[in-house]
């Protein structure tokens, strides 16, 4: 590797295992490198004892190999190593907290196939690591004149947390209100093999459910295959079967969260945020009157909350730059479409069990089946277009491009609807989303906008 090259992307380290960066030999770099820069930064380096860093994981079978090759870089740094074994994202965030822990530290690769995996970093406060952090962490990996190291008597200690998961289901249930429980509901859970298989089915037993579980028999291979958020059409097939009032479905790390109604219909996380949001508007418990979510959740939810007297601000995609914006001004509340929620009041990052025990919250204290609290909002009607690219020029550059943008803005607009425009981060594509109320509106620009790039750089 060279100095030049990253490692981090938008969430922590990730990649194929055993393939550059997430192999034993970088983990194990990572590790030292982040023992040092923890150990040190001023805001960590109060009188407190020893440092130490939590280590969680999901279900995936290279965690073992990346689990061992990170701890070692740590240990080798002076620094205490607490194994707290598999534990959703949020677990670990929350334990590292508990534990008064220097920093936390996960391996997952969330939603991906087992053969995925990946490293995320947590701060002391259970907060995401700040970019400049990172960078000095991602410094170090590279920096081949590194050799600082402790003496043989200052190597750290590993040692495992056997009540971390005892821990967590009391804090998630915390979130949950005292007095009321969820007796009468029927609930199916797929937790999707991977880090929730005992902790959601234990909080929802102990209050008072009575809960049908499934994708929980992990094997190292099996983690997001056909089950969980990533194929929630076998949950509610289950719910329907069963005849449950709601069906839970998680990722692999179950920092994310995806429903289903009574009626076996799926209820995404632009629904969860409606749903919630506009009760905290009821309640005067959402911070600013204002929703976080980000450019890809549907234009309905900003009508709705609008109607409702509160305001939705936007962020980029992805659940550190929601988090990022939250922190930044004081807002309780947002998530994604996905199904990452954060619920600031409880969380410091998106918990899919939290997230859930919300809405539960909602459906016991109003008696009312969640197939009727999604009618909160209306989905206004969206048409999306991927346009493979030969090179990614500037819109800006290209011939009437940003015209075009500019008219069909102000056809939807009046409706509520918007337009977004962006290349993807990943794929040679532009990605076209035109959301409005009128179907034929929303057909004729896209076919204009997206007719107009493959004549100029289609590929």
């Amino acid at each position: 590797m060279s100095k030049s090259q990253k490692i981090f992307g938008t969430d922590g380290v990730r990649g194929t295992a055993n393939i550059e960066p997430v192999t034993a030999e970088t983990a194990l770099k990572l590790g030292r490198a982040a023992g040092h820069v923890f150990k040190t930064l001023e805001t960590q380096a109060r009188d407190r004892g020893k440092h130490k860093i939590v280590i969680g994981k999901d279900t995936r079978l290279s965690g073992y190999m990346l689990e061992n090759a990170i701890s070692s870089g740590i240990l080798s740094m002076g620094v205490d190593v607490l194994f707290i074994g598999p534990l959703p994202t949020p677990g670990v965030a929350y334990i590292t907290r508990s534990l008064r822990a220097d920093a936390g530290i996960v391996i997952t690769a969330s939603h991906n196939p087992y053969s995925d995996n990946g490293i995320k970093f947590f701060r002391a406060d259970g907060y995401k690591l700040d970019d400049d952090i990172e960078g000095r962490i991602e410094r170090l990996v590279f920096d081949e004149k590194a050799t600082f190291r402790p003496s043989a008597a200052e190597i750290g200690k590993a040692v495992r947390i056997d009540d971390a998961l005892g821990r967590y289901i009391e804090f998630a249930k915390a979130s949950f209100p005292k007095g009321l429980t969820l007796e009468g509901l029927r609930i199916v859970v797929d937790c999707a093999n991977g880090a929730a298989y005992k902790a959601t089915p234990c909080v929802l037993r102990e209050l008072g459910a009575e809960v049908f579980v499934f994708g929980n028999t992990p094997d190292g291979k099996n983690i997001n295959l056909d089950c969980g958020s990533m194929h929630p059409e076998s949950l509610c097939a289950k719910v329907r079967e069963l005849r449950a009032d709601v069906g839970i479905a998680h990722d692999g790390d179950a920092d994310r969260v995806l429903l289903c109604d009574e009626q076996g219909r799926m209820i995404d996380g632009d629904d969860i945020m409606a749903i919630s949001a506009l009760e905290m508007l009821k309640e005067g418990t959402l911070a600013e009157k204002t929703l976080v979510s980000t450019v890809m959740s549907n234009a309905g939810l900003e009508a709705a909350i609008n109607d409702a007297g509160g305001r939705v601000v936007r962020t980029a995609v992805g659940d550190k730059n929601v988090i990022d914006e939250m922190l930044r001004n004081g807002f309780n509340f947002g998530g994604e479409q996905s199904g990452h929620l954060i619920y600031r009041d409880h969380s410091t990052t998106g918990d899919g069990l939290v997230a859930a025990l919300q809405i539960l919250r909602i459906i016991k204290n109003t008696d009312t089946p969640l197939s009727t609290l999604v009618r909160c909002w209306t989905r206004f009607p969206q048409v999306v277009t991927n346009i493979r690219v030969r090179e990614k020029i500037p819109f800006e550059k290209l011939d009437g491009i940003m015209d075009m943008v500019g008219k069909a803005e102000t056809a939807v607009k009046p409706q509520g609807g918007r337009v977004l425009l962006r290349y993807s981060g990943t794929e040679p594509k532009a990605r076209l989303l035109i959301e409005g109320r009128e179907e034929a509106v929303l057909n004729h620009w896209s076919a204009e906008i997206s007719g107009a790039l493959r004549a100029q750089i289609g590929g």
